[in-house]
């Protein structure tokens, strides 16, 4: 198996945090002396760089949330003058002011590295064609595959989202070995294929990058059962850097991440206290490198969990697991915490039920939440008789409640009725009162 940089990739664990520590020192000089934000949280809390005196101190500098970027929407988190930023990204803002990254010349070429790596890490190299369906734009995920492809030499067709009918073409007629995209929207390419009665077989993929979204096992699992290709997950937020944070090598046994450019530390989301390696807690990451955009202990709210044990690769960087779920994307009913990677588990193992599902969340009358999953079947299933159709809903709701401890409500929708997505998808419909 390659590994594009041995030397910091495969890094023994004490020089490691020597640099880590060197990079943190330097980090926080330039925070403190360039963004008002960051030494007043310092200030606030009684810490500055010289107290700086080992990795463990990190445990007593403030938090960055992602509210603090909106506060200081556009450029307040810069830590450069405009005139040395070459390009920059946002959020999209849909629900409220966007996070805004910069980036200067040398912060894209940390981008385009961090990238590579888990290009190669995940089996890509010279030769390979990379279709890049994610949107070009403001979105970082197009631009960062972009450029770590590129340094990995592998050619990039930059088709950016959408036109499905077209994306599918492309892949026929350039030869197209690597897709990237979200996992949702390559189940949806996966299944238009399927219904234009294109081979599988006939193309030349045999690479999949996702991210963007949470990709669970069993997605995985429909994915390729769509597509030829071996599909890997990477991670990466516009906060810290956009893709490049994380990425799988063809073991396929967690998420590497980039420890020479980010500190990640698992915590419990309720105290703040670390968690036991292996147990499931929010990621907080510090981004270390970027002049631009440095980020200080920013709290993800994904949850997840982080091993160091020794990979097989032979890369020694500790490694994340898949994401399974997000503190504020979790949902309270009947008293019990429901996240929707667990009800897409549920769903995906069921016999009969299409890799195709939306939760919606609603208010009674009465003022109870209300929570309904609405789930695709198979063609046929409504073709049967309607006592079998209720039989296997009473099933799926079974299978549901069990798992959640909660019972929703089922409803079951015919093929291809709900909407598909060709970027992130919307698992989760919240109509109830604010």
């Amino acid at each position: 198996m390659t590994i594009w940089d041995p030397q910091h990739e495969a890094i023994d664990r004490e020089p490691l945090e020597e640099l880590q520590l060197a990079r943190l020192r330097d980090m926080l000089s330039r925070v403190y002396e360039r963004v008002p934000f960051y030494r007043s949280r310092l200030d606030a809390c009684g810490f500055t760089p010289g107290d700086l005196a080992g990795l463990d101190d990190l445990a007593r500098l403030p938090f960055t949330e992602k509210s603090d970027f909106r506060d200081n929407y556009p450029y307040g988190m810069f830590a450069v003058p405009l005139d040395e930023v070459v390009e920059i990204h946002s959020s999209s803002g849909t629900t409220g002011k966007a996070v805004v990254g910069g980036y200067t010349r040398a912060d894209l070429e940390t981008w385009a590295e961090l990238v590579c790596r888990i290009a190669v890490a995940a089996g890509a190299g010279r030769g390979d064609i990379a279709q890049v369906a994610f949107g070009y734009g403001m979105f970082t995920g197009g631009f960062g595959l972009h450029y770590g492809l590129q340094k990995a030499g592998v050619a990039v067709v930059p088709i950016s989202a959408g036109n499905t009918a077209r994306q599918i073409k492309v892949m026929q007629d350039f030869g197209t070995t690597i897709l990237i995209a979200t996992p949702s929207y390559s189940l949806y390419i996966g299944d238009v294929i399927n219904k234009r009665g294109v081979e599988p077989g006939s193309l030349k993929l045999r690479l999949g990058m996702f991210g963007a979204e949470t990709c669970s096992e069993e997605m995985r699992a429909q994915i390729e059962a769509r597509l030829p290709i071996t599909a890997t997950d990477n991670y990466g937020l516009t906060e810290l850097i956009g893709p490049g944070v994380a990425g799988e090598c063809e073991c396929r046994s967690g998420m590497h991440i980039s420890e020479d450019h980010f500190i990640a530390e698992c915590l419990d989301p309720a105290t703040g206290e670390p968690v036991p390696d292996g147990e499931i807690g929010e990621l907080v990451i510090t981004a270390l490198t970027r002049e631009c955009s440095p980020v200080l202990r920013y709290r993800t709210r994904d949850l997840t969990s982080i091993t160091r044990e020794p990979c097989a690769c032979g890369r020694t960087t500790a490694r994340m697991g898949k994401v399974v779920g997000r503190t504020d994307d979790m949902f309270i009913i009947s008293g019990v915490n429901v996240f929707p990677s667990h009800v897409e588990s549920v769903l995906f193992q069921i016999k009969g039920v299409e890799p195709f599902y939306q939760i919606v969340l609603d208010r009674s009358p009465g003022g109870l939440d209300t929570f309904e999953v609405q789930v695709e079947v198979t063609d046929g299933l409504f073709d049967g008789w309607m006592d079998d159709l209720r039989a296997f809903e009473r099933r799926v709701t079974e299978e549901l409640r069990s798992a959640l401890l909660v019972r929703p409500r089922v409803r079951l929708v015919e093929p291809g009725t709900l909407e598909r997505s060709e970027g992130k998808a919307r698992r989760v419909i919240d109509r109830r009162p604010a």
